[in-house]
């Protein structure tokens, strides 16, 4: 998918069709998750400090993303996917691999390209929105394919001239070629992929390592026989916050971990998994990062269990000077649970199924996020309908009143307690049409 996230943005927004948007943590440590093509021609891009996009795009529209909703718009592109295969591989929200020879949908170049050129056209027939497909005869030149196909194209790899399209390329294209292997290579005078082919297997093997010199070697020839895996099998369950201000605070931290260890319990549930290992993410005002852990002696899903194993690890942690980020993980997993001595030695609980606990938890994070009203999200007021925040502050909140298939709408401002406005769901980018009827892998 083409800047997903943005793009998302612009679809629903249409007063932001055309402009530069940036979404992202808008705190004073927050990183840009997505920016549009409008906004990368002022050299904004992925992963940028949000502070440097700003001075680079003052203009631009900042937003807070909508994870939950960007989710909903994956899940119905996967469904066109797997129509297609049933090998297909998620990377991410907004990226997968699809083997088109396992479901029959292409046996040869040309049915290759007449799938990808269908496919295409129902993204943009369920979504509103573009994709780029990129068609090979493996992973790693697919994935090439369709970074030269974006935005809003198809690029398909003849059989036999992969050596050829490889040979000019930085060596940074390759998978696995990062910052500090690039430098390496370049500092030994290689900088294009056709170089590491002209160096050798035992060079690289010198440079590198055994391991990882006998993959780049093979891959600068255009091998990869990777499958496509249609099922990952989840080795961890985590969660963690950036805070905007150093925590000094010894019991906030310990609250703030304990916040996290019940987060990170309802996601364990919701992928219906238990596990074993607890693990404790402290990074330092120095950003420096310490991990401690812990092993029980048999998997629980249980928020008591996790919460006590977390807050025994943070005692061996030294905050002094500040935190600055938190995280709390589960590894070790399994599909079943198994009653805890901890749990147990922890004393009276609270009755009542896991789902209430859960729900409270729930609600202890959504509602401060509501009263902030968070740029970008979904609000509805009682006599002005459905819009989305541009703004809030000094007591209050501003609003673009617009719909996904309206014109560019008004900005009205309110009072951030008007009882008239509240938080309101997405509206879907594309209503169901007629023609889509017969289709059901469009419909889903």
């Amino acid at each position: 998918m083409d800047a997903f996230f943005a793009s998302v943005e612009q679809a629903s927004k249409p007063s932001l069709r055309g402009k530069a948007v940036i979404v992202g943590g808008l705190g004073p440590r927050g990183v840009v998750a997505t920016c549009s093509y409008e906004a990368r021609v002022f050299g904004v891009h992925s992963a940028m400090p949000m502070a440097q996009a700003r001075r680079l795009a003052p203009n631009a529209a900042y937003l807070v993303p909508r994870f939950g909703f960007y989710r909903t718009i994956s899940e119905q592109v996967m469904g066109l996917l797997r129509a297609l295969s049933p090998l297909v591989e998620p990377l991410s929200l907004d990226e997968a691999f699809v083997d088109l020879e396992a479901g029959g949908a292409a046996w040869d170049e040309e049915s290759a390209r007449l799938t990808g050129v269908k496919l295409r056209a129902d993204i943009r027939a369920v979504t509103g929105l573009t994709g780029s497909v990129g068609l090979a005869a493996s992973k790693m030149l697919a994935k090439i394919a369709s970074e030269q196909a974006k935005p809003d194209g198809l690029v398909l790899i003849q059989p036999g001239t992969e050596r050829a399209l490889l040979g000019p390329m930085p060596v940074r294209t390759l998978p696995g070629v990062g910052p500090a292997t690039g430098d390496h290579l370049r500092r030994a005078g290689i900088t294009t992929v056709e170089e590491i082919a002209e160096a050798g297997e035992d060079e690289l093997v010198r440079l590198l390592g055994k391991a990882h010199g006998h993959a780049l070697y093979a891959m600068a020839l255009a091998r990869d026989d990777r499958p496509v895996v249609a099922e990952r099998e989840t080795k961890s369950v985590s969660v963690e916050d950036t805070y905007d201000v150093d925590i000094h605070d010894r019991l906030r931290v310990g609250l703030e971990v304990q916040r996290l260890a019940d987060r990170c319990v309802r996601r364990l549930r919701g992928a219906g998994l238990s596990g074993r290992t607890i693990v404790l993410k402290v990074r330092r005002y120095d950003f420096s990062t310490l991990t401690r852990s812990e092993t029980l002696r048999g998997p629980t899903d249980d928020p008591a269990v996790v919460r006590e194993a977390a807050a025994r690890l943070l005692e061996s942690v030294d905050t002094t000077g500040g935190v600055r980020l938190l995280g709390v993980g589960v590894s070790g997993l399994a599909d079943y649970t198994q009653e805890d001595l901890f749990a147990q030695a922890a004393g009276e609980r609270a009755e009542g199924p896991a789902e209430d606990v859960a729900d409270e938890t729930v609600r202890e994070e959504v509602e401060p996020v509501e009263r902030r009203w968070a740029a970008g999200h979904d609000v509805r007021h009682a006599e002005y309908g459905h819009g989305w925040v541009q703004g809030s502050g000094l007591g209050r909140v501003t609003v673009r009143f617009e719909t996904p298939d309206s014109e560019p709408g008004r900005v009205r401002t309110f009072r951030i307690d008007d009882p008239a406005l509240e938080p309101a769901d997405p509206l879907p980018l594309v209503e169901r049409r007629p023609e889509l009827q017969g289709r059901p892998e469009l419909q889903d």
